[in-house]
């Protein structure tokens, strides 16, 4: 990357972190400070919890389109003030409603996929990957920086005092994307990075994308669902104080890391992706069933939750990755858009929907919830096709190129490793699906380059 791509890449991660640090933040603490507002029941609160997701889940496709037309620095300022007021709404509320109103208004402010458009804006094609990892691990450590701070911070300066650190760093965020980020030269649709609407239609025919959107639903679901029970269970059988419950997240999910790593050196070393998959699955499905049996077991409670996250991390690694094997070569920001869009309606469902088995039925109600969910997934899983080794490739087309677009697909799908190729005329960009292994990446640039045919 040049200079201004990393700093543009780093800004980025920036204003994505501190957002998601503060949504993270009050997930171990938030169920027992909302149980005690006027109003409360075990669904309300479930409903609280994850009612951003249904919020952020609906609006984020249409903030990214909105940002095509209004400006993207504008529309990441205006979602992250719209993040700021829920959150002071949420500190003010003394009320579950008050909770509720403020933490749907957080979700509103759905940047993401602005975030990421803007990314692309800012970086050449054969250095956006990189910096769109950066981004994508910015989100896991701001995840895991979240669910230990969060019980420390709030032990010092009470929930409500995390809300009003919400609004500090959505401020924050409004200063990184004013000052830092720089500014785009023109606004340009990308394919690899944009939902393109004309293309939703047949993201959402294809089968084995549902089938990945369905996981990520699935996962977000449960770890929503599984955060209104938790933090109790860690008071019950562990005997931890709330502002303790680091010391138990902290070496789970530094355990989880660590066991992770192998299992993605397996599938992207030994391409076994579906068999690490359907492992993970499994890991998911056997850690749901061993909180409904023996949560009240200290070493149970942890074995779960060290399978839990392990697999919930090696998912939250692959997904994407999968996601961008099996979307069709232009396809693949829309075919993430919608992934994202699942991903958060994941967290309404599995808050509200948790919620609901919580107030029937207690925390054996939630975890049978969780463990339905988790089998349902493993079918959908074992059933799924082996993952491509595919892997896209994007090309600069010089402006002076004399092929029509679709010849010069065509000639690109002769060379050597190029199995899907698509060529958008307007971006002047060569979208490629190709086997890294045999690809003839020579070849192809000298065909987006030849002037003459």
């Amino acid at each position: 990357m040049t200079k201004q791509e990393f700093r543009a890449a780093v800004s980025l991660s920036a204003v994505f972190s501190v957002r998601l640090l503060g949504l993270f933040m009050i997930y171990p603490v938030f169920v027992s400070y909302a149980s005690g507002l006027s109003g409360a029941t075990a669904y309300l609160v479930g409903e609280a919890l994850g009612i951003y997701g249904l919020t952020q889940g609906l609006l984020q496709i249409p903030f990214g389109l909105m940002s095509d037309r209004f400006g993207r620095k504008r529309l990441i300022v205006i979602g992250l003030a719209l993040f700021g007021c829920g959150s002071a709404i949420a500190a003010l509320s003394g009320s579950i409603a008050g909770v509720i109103i403020g933490r749907a208004l957080q979700g509103a402010g759905a940047i993401g996929s602005v975030v990421l458009a803007l990314v692309a804006d800012l970086t050449a094609e054969d250095s956006r990957t990189a910096a769109m990892a950066m981004v994508g691990l910015s989100i896991g450590a701001s995840f895991m920086i979240a669910l230990v701070a969060g019980p420390i911070v709030a032990h010092i300066v009470g929930v409500a005092g995390v809300f009003w650190l919400m609004v500090a760093l959505a401020a924050a965020g409004i200063a990184i994307t004013q000052f830092a980020v720089p500014n785009p030269h023109r606004l340009v649709l990308h394919r690899d990075a944009e939902t393109v609407p004309g293309l939703v239609g047949a993201v959402l025919r294809n089968a084995e994308l549902l089938r990945l959107d369905l996981g990520i639903f699935c996962l977000h679901a449960m770890l929503t669902a599984g955060f209104l029970v938790v933090p109790k269970l860690l008071r019950d059988t562990l005997g931890v104080a709330s502002r303790d419950d680091w010391v138990v997240y902290l070496p789970v999910l530094l355990v989880s890391v660590a066991a992770m790593v192998p299992g993605l050196v397996v599938a992207e070393k030994y391409r076994r992706m579906k068999e690490v998959f359907v492992a993970a699955v499994a890991m998911l499905a056997a850690s749901q069933v061993m909180l409904y049996f023996a949560a009240h077991h200290a070493a149970v409670l942890l074995a779960a939750l060290i399978l839990f996250f392990t697999a919930f991390n090696v998912m939250e690694a692959s997904l994407p990755s999968l996601i961008t094997k099996v979307a069709p070569a232009d396809a693949k920001g829309t075919a993430m858009g919608v992934y994202s869009s699942l991903q958060f309606l994941g967290i309404f469902a599995g808050g509200a929907a948790g919620g609901w088995a919580n107030q029937i039925a207690g925390g054996g109600g939630v975890f049978a919830f969780t463990t339905a969910l988790a089998f349902v997934w493993l079918v959908v899983a074992v059933t799924m096709a082996r993952p491509s080794l595919l892997t896209t490739r994007l090309l600069r087309v010089a402006e002076g190129q004399a092929l029509e677009p679709e010849r010069l697909a065509s000639r690109l799908l002769e060379v050597p490793g190029v199995a899907e190729a698509v060529v958008d005329g307007d971006e002047k960009i060569a979208y490629l699906k190709v086997d890294s292994r045999r690809f003839d990446a020579a070849a192809a640039e000298r065909l987006v380059r030849d002037s003459r045919g």
